[in-house]
């Protein structure tokens, strides 16, 4: 489904130079030698919420206070990171590179490769990595160029070693690192660490996915297939998660049903068990063919992201390639 000519010439307008670089590549399909597309890139870097975020970056790569990267939420490192990587920002940019060392060094747990909300005397606490933050981490690194990274890489098989698949099994997982976090862990696994490694996972190229990293994108997939995205594995006329009707940008450690859709359609899933959230989708389109961003973090950012209640641009432009590639 290409947009109405009126909203693709609002999505392209120059105002906002990550919107047109993503509509431009991901929903009218140009590659990355296209004049246009290389020069709305270039502009990214330039576009007031960068500018913003990256003025406030500390010259040894961290934001806000070193031990808060995590806990300042949200303005400190994982935070602007994650924002950054969402707005396109250039990976070859050297404070971007500066603030993924920093992340690497100080929330890293070194022995498993997974991510902390806190540090400690080597690296992240190993009683405190959590399965959405290390999705998180492991996604903004390869998106950033670093997949090369043997610490990247290590944080790739935390993933497809420790993240569970659990639809409310008879007896919660035991051990390490499921001990800490009932919430994460449990009998039902996290939905939102279930989606956060599916998003890191999707973020290697399919030639380059190793077997177990194919399987457990499979895996998650089928998660939340088995879920209908938003729905009660055991009792489908009920919602689980009413919350992810409700579309935002950018959704730090939460997510919604159209980042879902979006995540299983990049790895070539059409499936029944999709077409309710994409119903909802549909039905969110307003007259004007354009969406509206329902759920922000505006208040709580270092820079604001469009205008809750407002025609979205990044909602629209979601929307869009969601419904165009479903059929």
């Amino acid at each position: 489904m290409l947009p109405a000519r009126a909203v693709q010439d609002w999505l392209l307008e120059t105002e906002n130079p990550s919107v047109r670089y993503f509509t431009l590549k991901c929903l009218l399909g140009r590659d990355q030698t296209d004049g246009e597309l290389q020069a709305a890139r270039r502009a990214i870097m330039a576009s007031p919420a960068v500018q913003v975020i990256l003025d406030q970056q500390h010259p040894d790569g961290y934001w806000l206070k070193p031990a808060q990267y995590y806990t300042g939420k949200y303005r400190s490192t994982v935070w602007q990171l994650l924002i950054l990587a969402e707005l396109g920002a250039d990976p070859a940019d050297a404070r971007i590179q500066k603030a993924c060392d920093f992340i690497l060094t100080q929330a890293q747990h070194r022995e498993s490769g997974g991510f902390a909300e806190k540090g400690g005397r080597n690296g992240g606490n190993a009683g405190l990595v959590l399965p959405c933050l290390t999705g998180n981490m492991a996604w903004v690194l390869l998106r950033f160029g670093l997949a090369a990274d043997p610490r990247v890489q290590a944080a790739v098989d935390w993933i497809t070693t420790y993240q569970r698949f659990d639809d409310g099994i008879a007896t919660a997982p035991q051990g390490w690192p499921y001990d800490r976090f009932e919430m994460c862990w449990g009998r039902h696994s996290c939905h939102m660490g279930v989606v956060k490694a599916m998003k890191a996972l999707a973020e290697i190229a399919p030639q380059a996915r190793a077997a177990a990293v194919a399987e457990t994108l499979a895996r998650a997939a089928e998660f939340m297939l088995v879920h209908h995205i938003h729905k009660r594995s055991h009792d489908l006329a009920r919602k689980s998660k009413p919350g992810w009707l409700r579309f935002g940008f950018p959704l730090m450690y939460q997510t919604d049903a159209l980042e879902i859709l979006n995540l299983l359609l990049d790895l070539g899933y059409r499936d029944p068990r999709m077409d309710a959230a994409l119903a909802v989708v549909a039905e969110k389109r307003g007259a004007d063919g354009r969406w509206r961003l329902e759920n922000s973090y505006n208040d709580k950012f270092t820079a604001p992201i469009e205008q809750l209640g407002a025609p979205s641009k990044w909602i629209t432009l979601q929307a869009l390639r969601a419904l165009g590639r479903a059929g």
